[in-house]
């Protein structure tokens, strides 16, 4: 009989302990925040044209946007034209990164120019324009 008890008494359900289940929880939380990767918008926003042989580029990138009445801004603060080329020169010291310059449609072509010329002045080697996919 003292047999049967101690296999009765064994049969006790235990506790499961979560506490470093929680703790590994919070360590991959910590991790997925400190990792992750934010895009730095324009600001403001900028109706651009269609383009049929638009491409992705990467995220780490300096935008820049044109809009109608012809302000430059960068991270929503006019910057003027100006303003591009020590911004662009101070941001690619470290890295090149590519300069993407977001026209609207309806600002002129003289200001986006002239945006692409100080970009290029400023040091940068990869300038581009931003535009919809699709083309018309």
């Amino acid at each position: 009989m003292r047999y049967r008890k101690a296999i009765v008494e064994s049969e006790e359900v235990s506790d499961i302990n979560v506490s470093p289940l929680i703790d590994m929880v919070f360590i991959l939380l910590i991790f997925f925040i400190v990792t992750t990767v934010f895009v730095e918008e324009t600001g403001v926003d900028v109706d651009k044209p269609q383009a049929a042989s638009a491409v992705n580029l990467e995220k780490n990138s300096i935008l820049l946007a044109v809009n109608a009445k012809g302000q430059v801004i960068y991270g929503g603060k006019e910057i003027g034209v100006g303003g591009v080329r020590p911004l662009v020169r101070r941001l690619t010291q470290q890295e090149q990164m590519p300069v993407i310059i977001q026209g609207d449609r309806k600002s002129t072509f003289d200001v986006i120019m002239r945006v692409l010329d100080e970009s290029k002045l400023g040091g940068a080697k990869n300038v581009s324009l931003a535009s919809e996919p699709g083309g018309s």
